[in-house]
């Protein structure tokens, strides 16, 4: 049952009430810290929500909680608690199907996107929901399933000298952000080589599974642009967002990440005109590929229709027919229906009707 069929579990009930939305992707929820400045960080995998305490405590440290898996609603809640969020941002991690958009509530702001990842194998784009808090010093980041496309984000906490350890958390969250936006950029490329190939088959020989690929690609660009179109503007409310836990630097890097995000939906929008072309393309080929048929049949029928004409006479075997007691009577007939035939033939290929 999809993310719909499930908002009836929410009916009647009091707004910031917690209830998980959606389906159950991991079978534990796992909690993992990176904590850090210019001089140390620390990276470890928790066994409970009251570890986080440690680090919550220390102003002089910036530090990234992620969770993977969402139907823990106790594990989420005991984390609001910890940092004070509010109930109806609790409400809208728990909730898979939301819209990508900014929310500013002073002492933190709430971010949801949509996190694509590509199965190759079975051709599907995997939609994970990606909720980021920003707060002073802290990143609060919930995922629905385990694996994500922040590894490079991890790997440049490695160099010591990377901006990502010198700056604050804000500059955390535009990286999260970016490495999204940019693996938008690699399922669109797979799907530009794919869209490539099948459109040289589509020219060459167009069959029915043809067809059924043009559809699901087109169904895949339509989640695309769903997920797309909103992320411009979570973007933008978040370089517009009068607060202080975005700094001017971060602005500016969030204002390259929108340019990006325009190219995204321009690609999207691109691949989508091709594939309704492919379509057209496709239903063409085809009407064409018909009406060869029908030419061939039209002109093997018209060659046989003065043929059958002179079978059938000379199938009437009236007793005063000459020819039918002529000794070369049937080799002539057939001489005169094979140059006839011949004649016809040589005709439409010298009208270019064949």
């Amino acid at each position: 049952m999809g993310t719909f069929g499930r908002r009836g579990s929410k009916s009647g009930l009091a707004p910031g009430t917690l209830v998980h939305v959606g389906e159950k992707k991991v079978e534990k929820v796992v909690i993992r810290v990176l904590a850090y400045n210019s001089e140390k960080i620390i990276e470890k995998e928790l066994d409970s929500v009251e570890e986080c305490l440690e680090f919550k405590g220390q102003s002089d440290i910036n530090f990234w909680i992620n969770v993977d898996g969402l139907d823990r609603v106790d594990v989420i809640e005991k984390l609001g608690n910890y940092f004070n969020i509010h109930p109806l941002t609790l409400e809208d991690v728990l909730n898979t199907g939301q819209r990508p958009k900014t929310e500013d509530y002073d002492s933190y702001i709430y971010t949801v996107l949509k996190m694509m990842l590509l199965d190759a194998e079975k051709e599907e784009i995997i939609i994970d929901q990606v909720s980021i808090i920003i707060g002073p010093n802290y990143i609060l980041s919930f995922q629905e399933r385990q694996g994500d496309v922040f590894d490079p984000v991890r790997e440049r906490f490695e160099n010591p000298a990377s901006r990502l350890r010198k700056s604050g958390v804000d500059y955390l969250a535009y990286s999260l952000i970016d490495a999204v936006v940019d693996n938008y950029f690699l399922i669109l490329e797979h799907f530009g080589d794919e869209i490539e190939y099948l459109e040289e088959g589509l020219v060459i020989q167009p069959r029915p599974e043809t067809l059924k690929t043009i559809q699901k690609y087109k169904r895949d660009m339509i989640t695309l642009r769903k997920s797309v179109w909103p992320l411009r503007e979570l973007i933008s409310g978040l370089q517009r967002v009068e607060s202080n836990l975005i700094k001017e630097n971060t602005r500016f890097y969030l204002r390259d990440v929108y340019d990006h995000t325009i190219q995204v939906i321009d690609s999207v929008e691109d691949f989508r005109d091709i594939l309704s072309s492919m379509v057209d393309i496709y239903l063409s080929s085809i009407s064409y590929r018909m009406n060869d048929v029908m030419k061939v049949l039209t002109v093997i029928a018209t060659i046989f229709i003065p043929l059958t004409f002179i079978a059938g006479v000379y199938g009437m075997n009236f007793e005063y027919m000459p020819e039918l007691k002529w000794r070369w009577g049937y080799p002539a007939v057939i001489f005169g229906m094979t140059l006839l035939a011949v004649t016809m033939f040589v005709y439409f290929k010298k009208m270019k009707w064949v």
